[in-house]
């Protein structure tokens, strides 16, 4: 299976919204799936993905960039997570 790395920025503050947050999001789960099944990533808990990464991606591009989408992907889930709450809080506060 070959990989290409996709060379993408991550959204600016004037992007950011929910549905784009969630479109990021999925985007980095696609491509990161590519890498754990490429090198058989078969960590049982998510303390464990480091360390498993480091012992079995060969190629050191694929390392640096599934080190990039885990920290995308964990910047992303934050404003994901602060969307949803920005608006929960405008549903109570709106009832």
């Amino acid at each position: 299976m070959n990989y290409k790395h996709k060379k993408l920025t991550m959204l600016n503050e004037k992007e950011l919204d929910l549905p784009k947050v969630k479109k990021e999001l999925n985007r980095i789960s696609a491509e990161i799936i590519v890498l754990i099944n490429k090198y058989r990533l078969d960590a049982v808990s998510p303390l464990e993905v480091t360390q498993i990464a480091r012992q079995k991606i060969t190629d050191k591009t694929d390392y640096i960039r599934f080190l990039e989408l885990s920290l995308e992907g964990r910047i992303y889930g934050d404003y994901g997570d602060a969307f949803r709450k920005i608006e929960e809080k405008t549903i109570k506060n709106e009832v």
